[in-house]
């Protein structure tokens, strides 16, 4: 079983590196007046990161709101 979680681990950083390759093209993001350019993959990368950590934060506060309920 160890093995599977080494392969599919070297897999999965083998494609994460394969798509920031691929995709080094400059992205300029806006937002009000702010304006910025990186890496389409950063900016991907990026974004999802920030969707984890506030999928889990309204998650977290609709257990609590639950809870509260009850």
């Amino acid at each position: 079983m160890r093995y599977l979680y080494i392969t599919l681990t070297v897999v999965v950083t083998a494609l994460v590196l394969v798509f920031m390759l691929q995709n080094i093209g400059l992205v300029t993001v806006s937002f009000f007046s702010m304006s910025t350019s990186l890496p389409l993959s950063i900016l991907a990368i990026l974004i999802y990161v920030l969707g984890m950590l506030t999928g889990g934060s309204v998650l977290m506060l609709v257990r609590s709101l639950i809870k509260g309920v009850r």
